[in-house]
């Protein structure tokens, strides 16, 4: 198996559009919950062209990794590429998060927001990738 790298790209696109739709669903709740003093936390503000881009880089840094998973553990089907995302989301992103609450006082219910858009990316990511060789 070798990794197809037009999944990639695509997978990258598409989390971001889920990540971009997600926040839009909880911008109103993660504005609440963000301190006052960060003026990028202001609901409906439009990111600056250059977090945008940093966005998709960080995109398609997550679903090249992923794939290079995927590939190594010969996964070629959306139910093993599901688990393989959900596993991703339980050893990285959701131990960070509860790391945050437990440590930093970040609000739980803005970790979750972050979970689960994590959870979302993941899940989409090492599906396409997963299945698409």
């Amino acid at each position: 198996m070798e990794v197809n790298y037009v999944a990639i790209v695509v997978a990258a696109v598409a989390s971001f559009v889920i990540s971009s739709v997600w926040y839009t669903v909880f911008d109103k709740q993660r504005t609440e919950l963000l301190s006052s003093a960060n003026a990028d936390t202001a609901a409906g503000t439009k990111p600056p062209a250059w977090k945008i881009l940093v966005e998709l880089v960080r995109s398609l840094i997550v679903a090249s990794v992923l794939a290079e998973f995927a590939t190594h553990l010969e996964i070629t089907d959306w139910t093993a590429a599901a688990l393989l995302g959900f596993a991703a989301w339980i050893g990285f992103p959701f131990v960070l998060l509860t790391g945050s609450v437990l440590w930093d006082n970040v609000p739980w219910k803005l970790a979750a927001i972050h979970a689960g858009d994590w959870l979302l990316k993941l899940l989409v990511i090492t599906v396409i990738v997963g299945v698409w060789h």
